[in-house]
């Protein structure tokens, strides 16, 4: 059994892990931590877990995460960066599910995050986790920066018309939707149940944090600069992720459907759906699946293209599972075959 421990456990993807891991066949989570929750028992605070779960929340320095084989990060920026590197020089891989990995410029991390990035060299070293571009990396990585959840959505979206030189790299719009758990778990009065009921609203609309990871990963597809309007928005609702994505095709007449069909045929998570068939949040509840669909407007060049994913599951926890699958040579979806709930 591979020995697992989470470090930034009383979050939603920190519990959402302990949820997919503990139905695992072949991982044992045998620690998780919390400053506040130090010394309580992990189901009395996610009650869920009733039964399921006899852990207790510890402290970061608990003894027993150097004996893990794997440490998930589940943290808010800054901490990851500061104890990661003491895990990998004892041989223990980390997934980081925050953001201290994902932008490979340390300047431009800290102009987006805030703080100065004080390791540069496991910035190097880290592997951008999105299985589906990723894969051959990340199968001999010790370190994991798990993308953000907009990024996955956006980027597998995408990736079949970046491929193939379908589209045009200098107008791409997305527009995403997010439900509130996106914001995590912390207390903020823009979060609670009066402010975010039956009310849409766009944020970061002049400079969201995952807008240079987005633009990074696509020009890394693309070989070179793709210019991109991100709006992000938070709907009513808990957990899910909606893009829909604007963009025009360098040949009206092109059919991108088989495209997109040879992209993800060998994909367990993503789902091309069919003509006419748009995307539900609903559909991937839950669950590391994402859907697509593709709609070419009449009498013109513009493609929309729109993504699902559940923003704590392929957006998050799920695809940090997935990522660890490849690293310990084991089956994609062991421990991630849920389907979506409905309803």
């Amino acid at each position: 059994m591979i020995k697992a421990g989470i470090i930034g456990g009383t979050g939603y993807t920190g519990v959402e892990l302990l949820r997919l891991l503990h139905n695992h066949p072949k991982v044992n989570v045998v620690a998780i931590s919390s400053r506040s929750l130090n010394g309580k028992r992990v189901d009395s605070i996610f009650p869920s877990l009733a039964g399921q779960s006899d852990l207790i929340f510890s402290l970061p320095s608990d003894e027993t995460l150097n004996t893990c084989d794997i440490i998930f990060f589940a943290t808010p920026h800054g901490v990851a960066m500061k104890g990661a590197g003491a895990f990998i020089e004892k041989g223990i891989k980390v997934i980081d599910l925050g953001a201290d990995f994902r932008i490979t410029d340390s300047d431009e991390w800290s102009k987006w995050y805030g703080l100065e990035h004080t390791q540069p060299s496991l910035l190097k070293s880290a592997i951008y986790g999105l299985p589906e571009t990723n894969r051959k990396k990340i199968k001999d990585a010790m370190l994991i920066a798990n993308p953000g959840c907009y990024p996955t959505a956006i980027q597998l979206a995408l990736k079949p018309l970046i491929d193939n030189q379908l589209i045009d790299l200098s107008n791409i719009v997305a527009d995403c939707k997010s439900g509130v758990s996106g914001a995590g778990r912390t207390a903020n009065q823009a979060m609670l149940l009066c402010e975010t009921s039956e009310s849409l609203k766009p944020y970061g609309v002049g400079g969201h944090r995952h807008l240079p990871e987005i633009k990074q990963e696509l020009a890394l597809l693309a070989g070179k600069e793709v210019k991109l309007v991100f709006v992000p928005h938070l709907v009513p609702m808990i957990r899910g992720m909606q893009a829909t994505i604007y963009v025009d095709l360098l040949d009206a007449d092109t059919d991108v459907m088989p495209f997109f069909v040879h992209a993800y045929s060998d994909e367990q998570f993503v789902t091309i759906l069919a003509d006419g068939i748009y995307p539900e949040t609903r559909s991937v509840k839950s669950s590391n699946f994402c859907q697509i669909s593709v709609q070419k407007i009449p009498n013109s060049n513009k493609l929309v293209i729109m993504s699902v994913i559940d923003n704590l599951v392929k957006g998050a926890s799920g695809q940090a599972i997935q990522n660890m699958n490849i690293m310990f040579n084991m089956d994609e979806g062991l421990g991630l075959e849920q389907i979506g709930l409905l309803p």
